[in-house]
């Protein structure tokens, strides 16, 4: 409905209830490079597993818990033959547990220092090796 009286319009230029910004394409984000990631450890037994993450969720522990369930749903899913998921098949999902080793700020640092404890500790889980060598 337009107003016949136009004295009661702020502006006189503008049409009513049209919205300019509609139009305007949202940039997209880009994404940080000092993301928040997690180094956590998967063991059963003297068997053990090292690996990194970035923390997806709203707490560090979530972040972690989503990881492992989709190692899991890969091992299930998947025709992989990987060490852990050959030894997630054989055993079952409750012969695992799991900890957080460390959180570290930023991608590169992160995967650094995943690659350090693999060279350090040699996980016998681990398949993928390149760059700890």
């Amino acid at each position: 409905m337009l107003l016949k009286n136009n004295k009661n319009q702020v502006d006189q230029n503008c049409k009513i209830g049209y919205n300019t910004s509609m139009e305007i394409k949202k940039a997209t984000r880009k994404k940080r490079a000092d993301r928040t990631h997690i180094i956590y450890r998967i063991e059963s037994g003297a068997d053990f597993y090292i690996g990194v993450t970035a923390k997806t969720e709203s707490t560090v522990l979530k972040s972690v818990k989503t990881r492992i369930n989709k190692h899991i749903y890969r091992s299930r899913s998947e025709d992989k033959s990987w060490l852990l998921y050959e030894a997630i098949r054989e055993r079952g999902t409750d012969c695992f547990q799991f900890r957080i080793v460390a959180v570290v700020r930023g991608k590169t640092e992160a995967h650094t220092a995943e690659r350090a404890l693999i060279r350090e500790l040699k996980p016998n889980l681990n398949t993928d090796v390149r760059g700890v060598l």
